[in-house]
């Protein structure tokens, strides 16, 4: 298997032409544009409710990655690992929203990919003013202190002939704002056409919040379509390389916040006209960190010795496995380690003890599908799969065919005809998390868990 990913890796690469710039001057400027909480629930993965036909063009514009996986299924550890091409458990930066008092700074060695590419010359910006009538908040939520990120927050503030580096991070699908401004959208997903997981009660309350995040997702393409529109009237839209991509997994109860596909599945689009061939697909394995890899090799930078991203386009290696973390996430402590091949995922939970439905205000108060996971379950009017959301404890290990079972539901853990499989991913998990210095080995101090969230739960 393999081997023929490297095949089908070496035939994708080969379209692409040098990336390293030879000068200050033929450097192309680079943009990434975030969904947060962005699957890869986009027409042109093939989705059959929504309507993107701004990713879409890019889509066919550039090269649409259909592997492509972030580190952690929650924002600050997510954003904290690809804006600096370094594992988010590696530096320290694994627990969601945390560090924000303490003034926690990078292990000797981590940079912000913002800073490397202000060094190399280029104006760097976090975009506030995408077009007429759309802000964004200009998200960071690092979990740690950087000192100042950008240069400003518009490319259009650059010294004249300077290339820039900018973001622009949409909050969109993310649950929120956005959501009631996406339901005043025209031409809204039907509810009653979503094709529900297997995890989830055919419930009306169900339908409707996954129809809201298709909509949103609609809304997000819309976003999307302002920001190339700016491009376009600044003469940018042909000399820049557009990475498109998402934070983390869609914002639903089962994605965001755990390590199954739906959590840390996210779409990768990347543009760049002359550099790229139209309409390329890549089906070989790759993560966010890739993406800061390739946005460095673009400016001409070399990779830092300590770094744990690979570049998607010059020398393309494929990866043979893709590893995820979650871990505490506001009030909720848990530690999850997962490591995908191309047959099969292995998912750890290190506390076995605990619900999968631990209590999460968060997740409580904005997911309306646990509360009817909840409702029905006191009622006995669970099947048994949708029941093990809301049971007391859950496996230590969960083994899953994802080719053969693509909404990871048929746990094949505690079968003994693949046992070898599960202690070759296990070994595998424990290697990386010894390789990478897997900082989540040790447990957060008590006291800096109830400091971070007066209602956290603690570890007994």
């Amino acid at each position: 298997m393999v081997s023929m990913i490297s095949r089908r890796a070496a035939l994708a690469a080969a379209p692409f032409l040098n990336l390293r710039a030879q000068n200050s001057q033929d450097r192309p400027n680079i943009l990434w544009i975030l969904g947060d909480d962005l699957g890869p629930q986009l027409s042109c993965y093939g989705h059959p409710l929504t309507r993107t036909p701004n990713a879409d063009r890019m889509a066919a514009e550039g090269v649409r990655f259909t592997h492509c996986f972030t580190t952690a299924p929650v924002c600050s550890p997510a954003r904290s690992a690809w804006n600096t091409g370094v594992y988010q458990t590696t530096i320290g930066a694994h627990n969601h929203r945390s560090h924000r008092k303490d003034g926690y700074t990078f292990p000797e060695g981590v940079r912000l990919v913002s800073h490397r590419l202000h060094d190399a010359g280029y104006f760097t910006a976090n975009v506030i003013e995408v077009g007429p009538g759309l802000r964004t908040n200009g998200k960071t939520d690092f979990n740690f202190k950087a000192g100042k990120p950008f240069d400003g927050t518009h490319w259009n503030q650059r010294a004249k002939g300077q290339p820039f580096y900018a973001q622009i991070n949409f909050t969109a699908p993310h649950k929120g704002p956005q959501w009631p401004l996406a339901r005043k959208q025209s031409n809204l997903v039907d509810p009653a056409k979503v094709e529900l997981p297997p995890y989830y009660p055919d419930h009306p309350i169900v339908r409707d919040e996954v129809a809201n995040y298709l909509d949103a997702v609609n809304n997000w393409d819309r976003q999307l379509g302002v920001a190339l529109d700016a491009l376009k009237q600044d003469g940018l839209l042909d000399n820049t390389a557009i990475f498109i991509f998402g934070d983390n997994g869609r914002c639903l109860l089962r994605g965001k916040q755990w390590l199954y596909d739906a959590g840390t599945h996210v779409p990768l689009i990347v543009r760049w006209p002359g550099h790229i061939k139209p309409g390329t697909v890549r089906k070989d394995p790759v993560i966010s960190l890739d993406i800061t890899a390739a946005t460095l090799d673009t400016a001409g930078i070399e990779h830092p010795k300590l770094f744990h991203g690979q570049s998607l386009f010059k020398n393309a290696k494929p990866r043979t496995g893709i590893f995820t973390a979650r871990d505490r996430c506001d009030m909720t402590v848990d530690r999850i380690r997962a490591v995908r091949d191309a047959r099969y995922k292995l998912i750890h939970n290190f506390y076995p003890d605990r619900s999968y439905s631990q209590f999460n205000e968060y997740i409580k108060t904005s997911y309306p599908t646990l509360t009817v996971l909840q409702d029905l379950a006191k009622e006995g009017k669970l099947n048994d799969l949708q029941a093990r959301w809301v049971a007391p404890v859950r496996p230590e290990f969960e083994l899953y065919d994802h080719q053969a079972d693509p909404h990871e539901v048929n746990n094949l853990a505690s079968k003994s005809e693949h046992k070898k499989t599960l202690d070759r991913l296990n070994n595998r998990l424990n290697q990386w998390i010894a390789d990478t210095n897997d900082q989540g080995r040790t447990p957060e101090p008590q006291s800096v868990i109830l400091q971070e969230e007066p209602r956290a739960a603690v570890v007994k």
